[in-house]
């Protein structure tokens, strides 16, 4: 399974990011290989419709799931005709490792 991570860097260790569309750096961690890749969000520099913008690429990347703090009504939308299953963090999570571990636990939210 494909997911997307926001995060503050670019690194497994980074800090999460609770903002989507406005995230730094979006990591696309592949479950299954444990392989991963940190893509800088371009979107987060838009004066307007980043979080829609953000969503595309997270949908070209063929994920099947994204974990953020929180996805604005556009983003959400688009998730959803996307059939891109949306978690949310959780307090315990701070890292993008921890996303990733609650993520494999079943133990993100979803949104």
């Amino acid at each position: 399974m494909i997911i997307i991570i926001s995060a503050r860097d670019s690194k497994l260790e980074s800090l999460t990011d609770p903002r989507f569309g406005r995230a730094a750096w979006f990591i696309k961690m592949n479950t299954e290989t444990d392989q991963w890749e940190a893509f800088s969000n371009t979107a987060a520099a838009q004066s307007g419709g980043a979080g829609v913008a953000a969503a595309q690429f997270v949908i070209d990347q063929k994920a099947n799931a994204v974990v953020s703090g929180d996805f604005g009504p556009n983003a959400s939308s688009a998730f959803k005709s996307a059939n891109i299953v949306m978690h949310l963090f959780t307090q315990e999570v701070t890292t993008v490792q921890q996303a990733i571990d609650h993520f494999k636990q079943n133990k993100l939210p979803v949104f």
